[in-house]
């Protein structure tokens, strides 16, 4: 459903060649066991983590300076008395998108304990009230960056754009065989939502009659075990006077 609030994604570390120099683990895996390493223990140095994991102080470092320039690991300098500082590396607020979450579950769990509170209808007004948000937001995007009485075809592409930047691998296209205007998603982002939840598709279908002011049919869906979520827009009938 469009406007999941998505916190910035880290920069991917650089890529790094996949055989570590003492035999112990890829870089993917020996990074992975860094970053574990330091959340659930605390600041360390390279050496520190070389023994905690079993890895060679050069291998860590490697690592440690990939995840720094990431933006996903830290480094302090430490003094302690004589001799050369230490640095102490700790992993950054960014690198928790690196650790296990269960988004689906809260959300599906919030919506059971909204329908035990207040029933169906409940759960309707809260996905009613989203969608009113959602839509604004779109409304508001769309009016700065299309021109001005842009075309049905224009509104579905901007709409897709939407979409696919919430995961939704999402587009939007000219069907010449019929000659009709799609919109279609490849992915489902909130499925496990979608799948408990009727509700939440029947706001996106709402949402996007509302944002498009346009007639929108679902021809294909997901949650019912389609490939893909379809939708065939096209321009509302005026209205008939009185």
């Amino acid at each position: 459903m469009l406007g999941r609030e998505d916190r910035p994604k880290p920069t991917p570390a650089p890529a790094i060649d996949d055989r570590h120099p003492n035999g112990h683990a890829g870089a993917s895996q020996l990074r992975r066991e860094i970053v574990v390493a330091l959340r659930r223990d605390g600041p360390a140095s390279p050496e520190q983590l070389g023994r905690r994991i079993g890895a060679s102080r050069t291998g860590i470092l490697q690592q440690l300076k990939a995840l720094e320039a990431a933006g996903l690991a830290t480094r302090q300098t430490v003094r302690h008395g004589v001799g050369r500082p230490r640095h102490l590396y700790d992993v950054t607020d960014r690198a928790q998108d690196l650790f296990p979450t269960n988004y689906d579950g809260l959300a599906v769990g919030l919506l059971s304990a909204i329908d035990e509170v207040g029933g169906s209808g409940l759960v309707h007004d809260v996905f009613e009230a989203r969608r009113r948000r959602l839509a604004s937001v779109a409304r508001r995007r769309m009016e700065e960056r299309l021109p001005a009485g842009p075309s049905l075809l224009e509104r579905v592409r901007e709409l897709a754009a939407i979409q696919d930047e919430q995961g939704y691998l999402c587009r939007a296209f000219f069907d010449v065989e019929d000659g009709v205007v799609r919109l279609a998603e490849h992915n489902c982002a909130i499925y496990e939502v979608a799948v408990k939840e009727p509700a939440a598709c029947s706001a996106e279908l709402d949402l996007f009659r509302d944002v498009l002011g346009a007639d929108v049919v679902r021809e294909t869906h997901i949650a019912s075990g389609d490939r893909s979520c379809t939708y065939r827009i096209s321009e509302s009938p005026p209205a008939l006077g009185r």
